[in-house]
């Protein structure tokens, strides 16, 4: 039996592909450094902003500590603006509920509760973790735990619907099942869009 459904939010609820890469430019753009490279605007759709900094200074610690300078009065809700959710996102949610409950665990930290209200999802979620709560952002397992003690369900009843190799491992170390949302994410529980996951969960529960 699954109780629980925990999503990712970048790249499972919505696309934020265009609003990750506009983002962390804006920021390089204020103190000089290089738009994203092709692995860099890979790697920002699923990592934190830590790890996106890090990855980019390369082990330098005054360039990381220039980027969160630079981020930190910067207003990210325009960069919301760029965002492709999920069609009829709220209610796809609210359907879901009627079964399970529902839990969003991600690496976002500062944005997350601006992005829950600029999406409509208020008072969906009845579990949220994610890299502003004092944890490792994934793949350590921190975020997928967290999101499972605050719901109050065990690992084995829960399942984390994710879109890439970081979120597989997490939901795996956490001892949760797993469900692999695009070709970002191979596994044999696989989906290619969200409108399939309601008749993957009832297979895998099924199970």
């Amino acid at each position: 039996m699954l109780d629980l459904v925990i999503f990712d939010a970048d790249g499972v609820l919505f696309d934020s592909t265009e609003s990750n890469i506009a983002y962390y430019n804006a920021i390089f753009r204020m103190i000089g450094e290089p738009s994203l490279n092709p692995d860099e605007e890979r790697a920002c759709i699923f990592m934190s902003a830590p790890q996106v900094f890090a990855l980019r200074a390369a082990g330098d610690p005054v360039r990381v500590a220039r980027m969160r300078e630079a981020a930190r009065p910067l207003d990210s809700t325009p960069f919301f603006e760029l965002f492709r959710p999920f069609p009829e996102l709220r209610a796809f949610l609210l359907d879901l509920k009627r079964t399970y409950r529902v839990g969003l665990a991600t690496n976002r930290s500062a944005t997350i509760p601006a992005i829950i209200d600029f999406l409509g999802l208020a008072g969906i979620f009845d579990a949220v973790a994610s890299a502003r709560d004092p944890v490792r952002p994934k793949p350590a397992p921190d975020i997928v735990e967290l999101c499972l003690t605050r719901s109050g369900v065990t690992a084995d009843r829960a399942v984390y619907v994710g879109d890439s190799e970081t979120d597989r491992i997490a939901a795996e170390a956490a001892g949760a099942h797993f469900i692999g949302l695009g070709e970002r994410a191979p596994h044999f529980h696989q989906i290619a869009s969200l409108a399939e996951l309601p008749e993957k969960l009832r297979e895998l529960a099924g199970r």
